[in-house]
């Protein structure tokens, strides 16, 4: 049980890092790569539109994800450290 939940959590933490990448790229509808790009944009949303309503804001820096992976950081240490 344990190990599918650091697995489940270093998922997600993945997606979240792939979405902060994507976000330095502009990907046109046009490109291959959007159906990708619109799924992961699909999968973390959910999560970080509450999280942007609570954190202040900082002009065009998007601080939610950054709150998003260190909480996933944050519980998935203490997790992994038992197994």
């Amino acid at each position: 049980m344990g190990n599918a939940l650091v697995l489940l959590l270093q998922l997600v933490s993945f997606l979240f890092i792939a979405r902060a990448l994507l976000s330095w790229f502009r990907i046109s509808r046009e490109s291959s790569f959007y159906p990708v790009a619109r799924t992961i944009e699909n999968l973390t949303e959910p999560v970080l539109a509450p999280v942007r309503r609570i954190l202040p804001q900082t002009g065009s820096l998007d601080l939610s994800l950054l709150a998003v992976i260190v909480v996933i950081n944050f519980v998935l240490t203490p997790i992994a450290r038992t197994l």
